[in-house]
C-alpha cells in the first residue's frame, strides 16, 4: 500500500491497524462522506445506526462492555450534535468512547454554513480533550492523542472534528509510536507513604466499610478487591457504577448505597468507623444529605483522578493512583484481622432489613419477579438498562457475578442509553448473552436502532418492564405532588410494542401473567443463541414503585417503604 493517501483513507487505516478497532457505530452526512468512502473497503464493520445518539450510546456499551475504546461517527451539524448526549453520559460515568466528525470545509468554519456546528465548543465541558483538525498532516497524530487521552488515567470521551476538504488532502501515512502529550501525565501509582497510613487506619478500625465505585471496573481491579476485601474480612457496597466490581453473591456484599440501596446497607454506611472508598465519586444519589452521610466515619479516598478526591467528602487519607496497584499494596500493607463483632451486627441488619416485596395478583406481573427469574435463567448475561424505575429494580435485585455485566447511563440517567448500547455490547462481545431491560418510555427513545440488531446480525434479548407510565416520574408525582399525573401517563397509547419489533424484523411477545414470565424468559433468550431478537412486552403493575427510597435532602438512613 502506498504511503500517500487522503487523510480519510489514512484515518481509517489507522484505526484498525494500529488501534485494532473493529467496529464502529455511527450514521453518514455530506461532511463525513469522504470518511465513509474509505470505510468502504475496511475490514472494520460499521453500525449504521438509526440516529446519531443511538450510534454514541451504542459505542458505550461496546466501551463499557470489552474495556477497549469505543469509536462513533457522525456528520457536521445535527449529526455532530445529536452525539452529544452518549457522549455527556460517557463523561459522567468515565467510559472511553472517540467521536469522529465531520465539518464543513475549512473555507466555510465561522460563516453559518449550511449543517454547521461548534461540535468541539460544545462539546468542549463533556469531553477529556478535542480535537478540530485544520491542517491535514495533524489527522493522524490527533487520533494517537485521542487513543491515548481516552484511555489512560481516568477514562472518558474524546472528539475528532474534520473538515471535509482536511478529509480529502493527501498526506503521507505515518502514524506515532507514542503520544507525547505535554501536561498530561496521570499518576497510576500510589504514593507509598499515604498506602502505609492507611493501612495503619484500618488496623485500628472497628467498623470498616468499602465502597467501591466505576472506578474500581475501569481500573480492571476487581480482583484485588475481592482479595483485599476477603483477607481483611471487611464488607462492601458497590455502586451503580461499581456493580459487579465484587461478587454480589458473597457474604461480604451489601448491594448498593443511597437513595434505593438496601436498607442495611444505608445502615451500615451510617454506622462504620472508617471508609474506604475505591474509584467512586460519593455522588449525590449516594451520599444523601451530604452533611449527614457517615458522621462517625474517616474517609481513605482511592481515586486516579485527584479533582474527585475530596470534593463531595473530605478525604483524611487521600491516595491518588490506578485502584489495581493501590489495593494491592494495600493488602500487603495491612496484617489480616477480623472483624467478628462488627459483621455479625450487618448481619443481624440484614435480618432486620430485608430487601423484599409484597406479591400481589390480578394488577399485572411484579417487576421484581422478572429480576429475580433473570438471575435464575441468564446468571451471566450482560444487562444493559435504561433509566427509571427498571433500572433500580435491576440495580437492587440483579446479582452480577463479575465487571463489566451491568451497563447502564448512572450519572447522566440518559433515556435511550439501553438498547443501543445492548447492540454496541453484543458487537464487542458475541460470545455472551446480552439483555436490554428497558421501559415503555424510554424504550421509544431509541426504538428506531432496533431494525440494527436485525440487521447486523447483532442478535439481543429486549425486556420491557411496561406500566403504561413514565414510571419514576409517576412515583416522585405520588409520593410528593399529590398523585397530579402531569405528562406521565401512557394509559390512553395505542402502541403495540410487539407489532413494533415485527415491525423491524424482530420477534415480540407479550406477558401478562407472573406464571408466563419464566418459560417467555427462556424463549427468549434460546431465540437470541439462534441469532434472533426477541421482545418481550411485559405488562407489570403500573403502580408498583421502587422501595426503599431516600427522599430528596433527607439523610440515606431516613428510608420510606413505598412497597405495595
Amino acid at each position: 500500500m502506498s504511503d500517500k493517501m487522503k487523510a480519510a483513507f489514512a484515518m481509517v487505516r489507522a484505526l484498525h491497524e494500529e488501534e485494532g478497532v473493529t467496529h464502529v457505530f455511527g450514521h453518514p452526512g455530506g461532511a463525513i462522506l469522504p470518511f465513509y468512502d474509505a470505510l468502504y473497503d475496511s475490514p472494520i464493520t460499521h453500525h449504521l445506526m438509526r440516529h446519531e445518539s443511538g450510534a454514541s450510546f451504542a459505542a458505550d456499551g461496546f466501551a463499557h462492555a470489552t474495556g477497549q475504546v469505543g469509536v462513533c461517527v457522525a456528520t457536521s451539524g445535527p449529526g455532530a450534535t445529536n452525539l452529544v448526549t452518549g457522549i455527556a453520559s460517557a463523561w459522567m460515568d468515565s467510559i472511553p468512547i472517540l467521536a469522529i466528525t465531520g465539518q464543513v470545509p475549512r473555507p466555510m468554519i465561522g460563516l453559518d454554513a449550511f449543517q454547521e456546528s461548534d461540535v468541539t465548543g460544545i462539546t468542549l465541558p463533556i469531553t477529556k480533550h478535542n480535537w478540530l483538525v485544520l491542517n491535514p498532516d495533524e489527522a493522524l497524530s490527533s487520533l494517537k492523542e485521542a487513543f491515548f487521552i481516552a484511555a489512560h488515567g481516568r477514562p472518558g470521551p474524546v472528539l475528532v472534528d474534520v473538515p471535509r476538504d482536511v478529509q480529502q488532502q493527501e498526506v503521507t501515512y505515518h502514524y506515532p509510536k507514542k503520544a507525547d502529550i505535554r501536561g498530561f501525565k496521570p499518576t497510576t501509582k500510589g504514593h507509598p507513604g499515604q498506602i502505609r497510613k492507611a493501612a495503619e487506619a484500618l488496623q485500628a478500625a472497628e467498623r470498616p466499610l468499602i465502597m467501591a465505585g466505576g472506578g474500581a471496573i475501569a481500573s480492571n481491579a476487581s480482583k484485588e478487591l475481592h482479595e483485599f476485601a476477603t483477607t481483611h474480612h471487611i464488607p462492601v457496597i458497590t455502586t451503580l457504577m461499581g456493580k459487579g466490581a465484587f461478587p454480589e453473591r458473597h457474604d461480604l456484599f451489601l448491594g448498593q448505597p443511597g437513595m434505593h440501596g438496601t436498607k442495611y446497607g444505608n445502615h451500615t454506611i451510617m454506622q462504620a468507623d472508617w471508609i474506604i472508598g475505591v474509584g467512586m465519586r460519593f455522588d449525590d444519589r449516594v451520599v444523601g444529605l451530604a452533611e449527614h452521610f457517615a458522621p462517625q466515619a474517616k474517609f481513605i479516598h482511592i481515586d486516579v483522578d485527584p479533582a474527585e478526591i475530596g470534593k463531595n467528602k473530605q478525604a483524611h487519607i487521600p491516595i491518588v493512583g490506578e485502584a489495581r496497584q493501590i489495593l494491592h499494596e494495600l493488602t500487603r500493607e495491612t496484617r489480616p484481622r477480623s472483624h467478628d463483632p462488627w459483621l455479625q451486627q450487618i448481619a443481624q441488619w440484614k435480618k432486620e432489613m430485608p430487601l423484599g416485596y409484597k406479591k400481589k395478583s390480578g394488577n399485572g406481573v411484579m417487576p421484581q419477579n422478572i429480576c429475580e427469574l433473570l438471575n435464575q435463567v441468564a446468571p451471566d448475561a450482560i444487562i444493559t438498562t435504561d433509566v427509571g424505575q427498571h433500572q433500580m429494580w435491576m440495580m437492587q435485585l440483579y446479582q452480577c457475578n463479575e465487571p463489566r455485566q451491568f451497563l447502564t447511563s448512572g450519572g447522566l440517567g440518559a433515556m435511550g442509553y439501553g438498547l443501543p448500547a445492548a447492540m454496541g455490547a453484543k458487537a464487542g462481545r458475541p460470545d455472551k448473552t446480552v439483555i436490554n431491560v428497558n421501559g415503555d418510555g424510554s424504550f421509544l427513545m431509541s426504538c428506531m436502532n432496533l431494525p440494527v440488531s436485525v440487521d447486523d446480525h447483532l442478535p439481543i434479548t429486549i425486556v420491557i418492564f411496561n406500566n403504561h407510565y413514565l414510571g419514576m416520574v409517576r412515583q416522585w408525582q405520588d409520593v410528593f405532588y399529590k398523585q397530579r399525573y402531569s405528562g406521565s401517563s401512557f394509559t390512553e397509547s395505542k402502541t403495540d410494542f410487539v407489532k413494533v419489533a415485527e415491525g423491524f424484523g424482530a420477534e415480540g411477545l407479550r406477558v401478562t401473567k407472573d406464571n408466563e414470565v419464566e418459560d417467555a424468559l427462556k424463549d427468549a433468550i434460546q431465540a437470541q443463541k439462534k441469532g434472533k431478537t426477541m421482545l418481550l412486552d411485559v405488562h407489570i403493575d403500573p403502580k408498583e414503585n421502587v422501595s426503599p427510597m431516600v427522599p430528596p435532602g433527607g439523610r440515606i438512613d431516613q428510608m420510606m417503604d413505598l412497597a405495595g
